[in-house]
């Protein structure tokens, strides 16, 4: 990778590191180390192959094996240090889903090597801990694995011994720090245990103790996982990987009655689930379900689930499925009343269920509602929120408090008509609108609506003329009606026409 001052290793594989190779040195010092072979080229043993960084794709791939790593744990992370390649997992409580912490690091090194990845691993009290042992820990206490991964595993308490022997960089420091360190002959992180913590602070910052407390489990270092954490959520793992869709179904409503049980005995309802699907092959398949109210229905969303199941492809098969509900609310267990049952009501379908279904087919954004909005002006007087939203703060109670009639559509937006007016303020007898004159058989109005006083003091201090229309319900010869306006008043339109416009806003059942 390119650097100020010249190109640098960004990675290299176990080869280059056993040969001394470490990323971010300088590729001239590398290459003197190694006869090189030439750029992007390919070469035998002896060699060194140099080939440019593909940063995108690399990003990209990481986070393919991010989600896939989604198989030990829900909270999964990518490593925020810049060029680091990492990535972290919260193991906590989910250790003895693969027979104890040693047998999850086995599974993991054995599928990555699979997939012809090499990685070193670690396990420990904190992050900071399993980051330094990860990336600095050979020779100390890590051990190789048959298929060229290392792992290592810090006993519970550990972490200072595990710790001591390892160079100072392994603290995420920053190379400030790490050169101001070594100036002082301090290269291991052993020789900081005794300094005075003053001293140091008042030498480095906080950066150094506080990197320092991270690692020794001092302080807590919080993640932030992609998706966000969730605490519900249900797992089945299979002996041989399954692919045929009527497996894949059972497999999801076993799925959906473990996640409900769980919810339930939370007293809460998911507001969003996801059925991830962990493939064979390394890669990850998903399905995703919004929900307008909390519920945990196992046949409700079983059905969310199950329209999407048919155009899942797992060629490979699924040897994990895991069932997550990303948000949820409280969802008490309720009461029906005397009432309802009564009026034979209980059973009956509630609105949301069909409003998921929707939302679940066509899309989220494209189920709604409208809402009134105080304003005068009718294009201005709704807007579209999710079917089920409360209130807008921009509503009066919620309602429509319209006394005059509407039109049952509104065109997007007002269409300009030629209009001919018996009298001033009455409605026209002819209009052309489209190129197709209209005949009026009947007219009521006018109605009239100005604008908003703070939009009308607004369009005063812009010096823009005041807007002002007098709508009209009319029919015509063919018995169509229409909602018609005439922006402005005799008298106020310009100098050229000497009438007001006329335009064309809706129309009538």
């Amino acid at each position: 990778m390119a650097q100020q001052g010249g190109q640098r290793v960004g990675a290299a594989n176990g080869a280059a590191l056993a040969a001394g190779i470490r990323v971010g040195m300088m590729l001239t010092d590398a290459r003197a180390l190694i006869p090189s072979q030439g750029i992007a080229g390919t070469s035998d043993a002896a060699g060194l192959t140099v080939r440019h960084m593909a940063a995108d794709e690399d990003s990209r791939a990481l986070a393919g094996l991010a989600d896939w790593c989604g198989r030990y744990s829900p909270w999964v992370a990518l490593d925020g240090d810049e060029g680091a390649h990492g990535i972290c997992l919260d193991v906590t409580g989910c250790a003895h889903l693969f027979g104890g912490e040693g047998a999850m690091l086995d599974d993991l090194s054995r599928r990555l090597a699979g997939f012809a990845i090499q990685a070193q691993m670690a396990i420990a009290d904190s992050l900071g801990a399993a980051w330094a042992v990860a990336r600095f820990g050979a020779g100390h206490g890590k051990y190789d694995k048959d298929d060229g991964n290392l792992a290592a595993i810090v006993p519970e308490g550990g972490a200072r011994e595990a710790l001591e022997r390892l160079p100072v960089t392994a603290l995420r420091l920053s190379v400030e720090a790490s050169d101001g360190l070594a100036r002082l002959g301090l290269g291991r992180i052993g020789e900081l245990y005794d300094l005075p913590r003053g001293a140091l602070t008042a030498r480095f910052g906080r950066e150094v103790t506080y990197r320092l407390d991270q690692a020794l489990g001092r302080c807590h270092e919080p993640l932030s996982p992609r998706p966000a954490k969730t605490s519900f959520w249900s797992r089945m793992a299979f002996p041989e990987p399954i692919g045929h869709r009527d497996h894949i179904a059972r497999a999801t409503a076993q799925l959906v009655d473990d996640l409900c049980a769980v919810l339930e005995g939370q007293e809460r309802g998911a507001r969003r689930i996801e059925l991830r699907l962990y493939l064979a092959d390394g890669t990850m398949r998903r399905i995703k379900a919004g929900l307008n109210r909390a519920s945990r229905e196992p046949g409700h969303l079983l059905r969310l689930l199950a329209e999407h199941l048919p155009s899942l492809e797992a060629q490979f098969g699924a040897d994990l499925m895991v069932l997550m509900a990303g948000d949820s609310d409280p969802l008490p267990a309720g009461q029906e009343t005397i009432d309802s049952i009564a009026a034979g009501t209980a059973g009956d379908e509630d609105l949301a269920p069909l409003l998921d279904r929707l939302g679940n087919r066509l899309g989220a954004a494209n189920v709604a509602r409208f809402a009134p909005v105080q304003s005068h002006l009718p294009e201005q007087a709704a807007c579209l929120v999710p079917p089920l939203s409360g209130t807008l703060s921009g509503g009066r109670d919620g309602q429509w408090r319209h006394i005059a009639r509407r039109p049952v559509y509104l065109l997007p937006h007002p269409e300009p008509i030629e209009a001919v007016a018996e009298v001033p303020d009455g409605p026209p007898v002819l209009f052309r609108w489209r190129g197709i004159a209209h005949r009026v058989q009947r007219g009521d109005g006018p109605e009239r609506i100005a604008p908003e006083w703070w939009r009308d003091m607004q369009a005063g201090a812009a010096g823009l003329a005041r807007e002002t229309r007098d709508y009209y319900r009319i029919e015509d010869s063919r018995g169509q009606r229409y909602w018609l306006y005439r922006r402005g008043l005799y008298g106020e339109a310009g100098p050229q026409s000497g009438a007001p416009d006329w335009y064309l806003h809706g129309f009538f059942a």
